[in-house]
């Protein structure tokens, strides 16, 4: 299989990294190579000089798309969950990176207020916090995602199989497309 970014996109704690997890983890016992771009991670380590303006927050995908871009270069299925809030920068990330699936994690606000172990929805409630996606900042929903998961009435399992089923029938297509289905490339 050839290189590809999994963009997962959606509200903070709507189940873009648990569902990547399982991906990963699914995907490492087929002994494909993949790599897992997590916004947490990647702000407390890459991008810790950046807050969450709307310039900062550009700045970080900015130097996220080009760590993705590098890996799916070089085969590497590369899973990355991050809220990337707006249309515009989703679609430069597209255009940048280039092999790009877009996966929606659809869920409500009061879902992922209710399923938040930090207490982070409940703070911007109540004003504590500024600026956060869902609540006092806007999360454009994506309107051409390759992949919608209602991770709200979906299980965490059915929605990794979603995204295993579809890239795997992309793979196969791809795989007859060169008149190689016979030959899986796993490395």
């Amino acid at each position: 299989m050839r290189g590809i970014t999994l963009w997962f996109t959606g509200l903070p704690c709507c189940g873009k990294t648990t569902i990547a997890k399982l991906v990963k983890e699914n995907l490492e016992k087929t002994n494909f190579k993949v790599e897992h771009l997590d916004g947490d991670v990647v702000r407390e380590t890459l991008t810790s000089d950046l807050g969450f303006s709307k310039d900062d927050r550009r700045k970080n995908l900015e130097r996220v798309s080009f760590v993705a871009k590098l890996l799916t270069r070089n085969k590497v299925i590369t899973l990355c969950t991050f809220v990337s809030p707006y249309r515009e920068t989703r679609a430069w990330l597209r255009k940048e990176i280039g092999n790009f699936i877009e996966i929606y994690c659809k869920c409500s606000v009061e879902e992922c207020a209710r399923r938040d172990v930090k207490g982070m929805y409940a703070k911007a409630f109540k004003g504590e916090i500024k600026g956060f996606t869902g609540v006092d900042d806007p999360y454009e929903a994506p309107e051409n995602a390759e992949i919608v998961l209602d991770t709200e009435r979906r299980s965490e399992i059915k929605c990794r199989d979603q995204v295993l089923a579809f890239l795997f029938q992309r793979h196969r297509a791809e795989s007859i497309e060169k008149g190689c289905i016979d030959e899986v490339e796993k490395d």
